[in-house]
């Protein structure tokens, strides 16, 4: 999430730049405008019955201008700059802004329309231009330096210090000690950055709606259950649309070799050439953030982006890296065996290739751990899983509770509210889960907030997933895979990360930590989906009620380290990507995104046919649309610790209230109110191990 903070000189500016429709909409009534309007429903949710696409742009704008007003009164106050006076207000500066975006930015992931689209595209350069004003003010600065470097006389207690100390260093980050000259060349990057970032957010959406398959012959479908048949049905033919990775899920069960190789290619060159083709944009990105990170003293952008991250710099992520391949690298090579064995025992004489892996390698788990997806999803029915397994493990370890609300609106009709309550029965905040595909909602799962906890604010947390599955046909049940369970938990974990949030100030609450260190309360949960006494609660078969056997959770479990040589090497591919394209010097030029890629696979011996790397540069939306810009590595990085925790709940008799509690008040109430290192540290008595992870992952 980004502090939008600014002076107020630049409004003018802001407001001058306007399209003609935007000048039309900011004439509506603000006093009337929702997005301004304090809500009056519980916990100060948005109430969507009243909001629309048209609200969304002068309500930013007023944001905006209430934000630079209140900028102007921290420079211009003429008494000695303190920590109410300036950190404090800087804090509350944002408030109104922080509230309309919350709703803006979840409705452009999750629901969004060509208003919303237009907003964006307008808006990109406007918050680069606002978050820059405030940032490299040099007046400003000044003021929060001089709290900064007398705080230890300051009477504060150790969260607002240690707010002083994040927005000194965020202000620092950014470059506010440049000269004038620099903060202008900065501040044009910047503002060009966004602008591409958000035109390749937006190509790539197009490129993955658009860019699927038409099989016009239901015999190609061969594999695909007549239910999934029948949801892909439209005017006479069946379309396969594309997800945000390379591989895709409809590849495990195509039989026909010929459609597989279409769907691959067509998911592997979506956004590489022709209309949607965003190489230009990831050229001109990666370009000026290595000119960018020049401005700013360091040798390229992964070295100064990593400022305040438990890895810190580029070598720890590359040793990282070094350490984790070989044993991958050891582990694929014997899962090609395998596979290419399973090909050739059914008489075919090919080559193993990429678009072939998903579905043989489904094949050799079935014979191998006798395990079949088919029998394996009637036991996992969406809501069963949300309500007694996501839900129940929740319950469990940190004795919250659960009340389905019909009565709170939501955006879409999909969208499911549930109320939680603490143990003693007070209120804890509101959960909306979105779960099902549309062609409104970006691909992939993440999770966010509609309302931020804060004790000053007096705000409770409103939080949301979203993940997409795909929706039955009507009538149908939900029938998920396990690795859609997995997700469901995952999500849930970065929502209890923000739900148990304990902090007096919003920018430093719940998820507002560094990259590699978010994921891991995520990934941790991860770890209770096949724990027995919660599978057992939630794996009940949709048509029988019977409970999954104990002989079928057994092959889940061991099947759970089948293809994981596979999984790190793509993961490895993209993650070594990110940092290879993060750090080439401002004198260097590439002149072709592929081979630009394939020279960087090569120089990490990452270069296999038959796995490609999970998101190729031209959709890696982590990385040019999503935040992600050198730290896709935090993935790998916060398994590690994911799993160490685990060990060390193993290790202390694993479900009991007593270990979540513990996990809960010394790390997922923490917040960023201390180190990370030092709060894990705190929580497992050791600083983490990855002997876990590589165990889990069958590399050990």
């Amino acid at each position: 999430m980004k502090k939008y903070i600014t002076i107020a000189a630049s409004l003018m500016l802001v407001i001058s730049c306007n399209t003609k429709e935007a000048k039309k909409e900011n004439t509506m009534d603000i006093s009337k405008n929702p997005l301004l309007v304090k809500s009056t429903l519980e916990y100060g949710t948005p109430d969507f019955t009243k909001i629309k696409a048209k609200h969304f742009l002068p309500a930013i704008l007023e944001g905006m201008k209430l934000q630079n007003e209140a900028i102007e009164k921290i420079t211009q106050n003429t008494e000695a700059p303190n920590f109410e006076n300036t950190i404090l207000a800087l804090e509350e500066s944002s408030k109104k802004l922080d509230d309309v975006t919350a709703v803006f930015y979840g409705l452009a992931g999750a629901h969004t329309n060509d208003t919303i689209k237009e907003n964006q595209k307008e808006l990109a350069p406007k918050f680069s231009k606002h978050n820059d004003d405030i940032l490299l003010n040099t007046q400003l600065f000044t003021k929060v330096k001089s709290v900064y470097e007398n705080l230890s006389e300051a009477n504060l207690d150790a969260e607002s210090k240690h707010l002083v100390g994040e927005y000194f260093k965020n202000f620092s980050k950014a470059g506010a000690n440049l000269s004038e000259e620099k903060k202008e060349k900065l501040k044009e990057i910047n503002s060009e950055i966004a602008s591409l970032s958000n035109d390749f957010g937006k190509k790539l959406l197009d490129a993955s709606k658009k860019g699927g398959i038409t099989v016009t012959n239901k015999e190609g479908l061969k594999g695909f259950s007549d239910e999934k048949i029948k949801s892909l049905e439209k005017d006479g033919a069946y379309e396969i649309q594309l997800v945000n990775t390379t591989q895709q899920a409809s590849l495990q069960t195509l039989e026909n070799r010929e459609v597989r190789k279409e769907l691959f290619e067509k998911s592997i060159h979506r956004a590489d050439a022709g209309e949607y083709d965003t190489s230009d944009l990831v050229l001109k990105m990666t370009k000026l953030r290595s000119e960018k990170a020049q401005i700013l003293g360091f040798d390229n952008y992964a070295s100064w982006s990593l400022q305040g991250t438990m890895a810190a710099t580029p070598d720890k992520v590359f040793n990282m890296f070094k350490n984790l391949i070989p044993g991958s690298l050891d582990k694929a090579a014997s899962e090609i065996k395998e596979i290419q064995a399973e090909i050739n025992k059914e008489g075919e004489d090919f080559k193993l290739a990429a678009y072939d892996w998903n579905h043989y390698a489904e094949k050799v788990r079935k014979s191998k751990y006798n395990l079949n997806e088919d029998d394996v999803k009637p036991y996992f029915e969406m809501t069963n899983v949300l309500e007694k397994g996501v839900f129940y493990a929740a319950t469990k370890l940190y004795g919250i509770t659960f009340k389905k609300r019909t009565d709170i609106p939501t955006y879409h009709p999909d969208v499911v509210v549930y109320e939680l309550f603490e143990e003693d029965g007070s209120k804890l905040g509101l959960f909306f889960g979105d779960y099902f595909a549309r062609d409104s909602k970006r691909g992939g799962a993440w999770m966010s907030n509609f309302v931020k906890q804060s004790k000053l604010r007096n705000q409770k947390p409103v939080i949301y997933n979203v993940c997409n599955s795909l929706k039955p046909a009507e009538g149908e049940p939900a029938l998920i895979s396990f690795d859609e369970v997995e997700t469901m938990f995952h999500e849930f974990g970065h929502a209890l990360h923000g739900f148990f949030g304990n902090q007096k100030y919003a920018s430093i609450s719940g998820t507002s930590t560094a990259r590699d260190f978010v994921e891991f309360p995520s990934q941790f949960n991860e770890n209770w989906s096949t724990h027995p006494e919660i599978l057992n609660n939630y794996a009940i078969h949709y048509k029988t009620g019977e409970v999954i056997s104990v002989e079928l959770l057994q092959k889940i479990k061991d099947a759970g380290t089948f293809n994981q040589g596979y999984s790190m090497i793509e993961n490895l591919c993209s993650s070594s990507l990110d940092m290879k394209w993060h750090t080439i010097s401002p004198n260097e030029t590439i002149e072709d995104v592929a081979n630009f890629e394939a020279e960087a696979l090569k120089s990490m011996k990452l270069n296999l046919e038959e796995i490609p790397p999970r998101y190729r540069s031209t959709y890696f939306a982590h990385i040019f649309s999503g935040g992600y810009a050198a730290g896709y590595y935090s993935y790998l990085w916060t398994e590690m610790l994911s799993h160490d925790a685990y060990d060390w709940f193993k290790d202390n008799g694993l479900l009991t209230r007593e270990n979540g509690q513990k996990f809960r008040e010394q790390v997922l109430s923490k917040g960023n109110t201390m180190d990370y290192a030092e709060m894990y540290k705190t929580f497992a008595g050791r600083d983490p191990k990855a002997a876990p992870m590589l165990e889990a992952r069958g590399l050990k």
